[in-house]
């Protein structure tokens, strides 16, 4: 017998009593077993360390290494000074 795994997202509202209502209905009947993942939106900030962080330690930037990117110098454009 082979198992098939649909993933759905929906999304929802856990109450006082830590109990799970959806926004909408199931798109299927049941009785059904499910497996449920849960993602919590956190209220925190992420700070500007954090970003550079996780943007420095990034593979997707990993091209950026190749001396072939490096294509402007210290002469290139117009130097920026923030009045703000």
């Amino acid at each position: 017998m082979k198992l098939i795994v649909k993933a759905l997202e929906l999304t929802g509202t856990v109450d006082a009593q830590r109990q799970l209502h959806l926004d909408e209905p199931l798109p299927f009947m049941g009785p059904s077993r499910v497996r449920v993942l849960i993602l919590v939106t956190e209220e925190q900030e992420i700070t500007e360390d954090e970003w550079l962080r996780a943007a420095a330690s990034n593979s997707a930037f990993d091209f950026l290494q190749n001396p072939a990117e490096d294509i402007y110098t210290l002469d290139d454009g117009k130097p920026f000074h923030d009045e703000g």
